[in-house]
């Protein structure tokens, strides 16, 4: 008689992709309000089900085996599925509009990742976005033409949205070029003014009394990225996104001073009640909770 076929279970699943996109299985425990020793076993359970060991010490943490990366897309796949499934029988489907305003920064690291989700359980909503600085989003947001954004803060005001994500920001240089921070005054890969990070970066380079110019500037995220990589100019942005040909550059080493982190909120604007509006905000933040992996404690 042939053998049974082995049913993975989607809790457990759900579980080890959890753990997985957060860097940490006791913050899966919070996030899926389970105690550690349950998502312990649930691992166990895991690897006998499919006869092989998924996780391996790394130092303090784990890491994916061969196999576990394997299991991994597998699971991501399997998951999104069962939500779809989940969402298109549950209930009346939802429909509308979405219209949706970020900053650059996660056109390409966050909202694709969410698209596809939010797309294949809601295949009737329509998602509109807008890529812009954040005093032009908060504007759209004020005047009822976007239903949410995403926006930088450096000090943001009390109960001002939703607390995504809190980022720290670096400066940022090209690899192999390790004098370019030392040249005086500092040549600046910056955004045009009015723009947050340029003006985080003139005040504390003001403030440590080290001289700088602006060396290139660009409207474009995709700009500046070529324009330090090219060696034009060091610049100031979070970590998130960091392209392979650039690094952040240590403030010590560098000769540069030390900066603060920036919190990313989700703000909402009058139509914040809409199902299908507060389903793709719960996915958006969900997500970029998980790919920022919070560098900083929330308050």
């Amino acid at each position: 008689m042939a053998a049974l076929p082995v049913n993975l279970d989607m809790d457990v699943l759900r579980t080890f992709v959890t753990g997985i996109d957060l860097g940490s299985f006791a913050k899966a425990a919070t996030r899926l309000g389970r105690s550690p020793s349950a998502i312990s076993l649930q691992l166990r359970k895991l690897e006998d089900q499919v006869g092989q060991p998924l996780l391996r010490r790394n130092g303090r943490g784990l890491a994916l085996t061969e196999p576990g990366e394997m299991l991994l897309g597998y699971a991501r796949r399997l998951l999104d599925l069962n939500d779809a499934a989940v969402s298109a029988v549950a209930g009346p489907a939802l429909s509308g509009w979405v219209r949706l305003g970020l900053p650059q920064d996660f056109t390409e690291t966050g909202l694709p990742a969410v698209l596809v989700r939010f797309a294949q359980a809601h295949p009737a909503v329509r998602v509109e976005a807008h890529v812009e600085r954040d005093a032009v989003l908060r504007a759209e947001v004020e005047a009822g033409r976007l239903d949410l954004a995403l926006v930088w803060d450096a000090a943001p005001a009390a109960g001002e949205g939703t607390l995504v994500a809190r980022l720290p920001m670096v400066w940022i240089g090209p690899w192999g070029n390790a004098g370019l921070a030392a040249q005086r005054p500092l040549p600046l890969a910056l955004f045009g003014p009015r723009c947050l990070f340029r003006h985080a970066a003139t005040e504390a380079l003001d403030a440590a009394g080290i001289p700088w110019r602006i060396a290139f500037s660009s409207p474009g995220l995709t700009g500046l990225w070529a324009a330090v990589a090219a060696g034009l100019g060091v610049t100031l942005r979070t970590p998130h996104g960091l392209p392979p040909s650039l690094r952040p550059l240590d403030p010590d080493e560098a000769g540069l001073p030390p900066l603060t982190s920036l919190r990313l909120r989700l703000v909402r604007g009058t139509s914040g009640t809409d199902p299908a509006v507060e389903r793709f905000a719960e996915l958006l933040g969900e997500t970029l909770a998980d790919a920022t992996r919070l560098t900083a404690p929330l308050p």
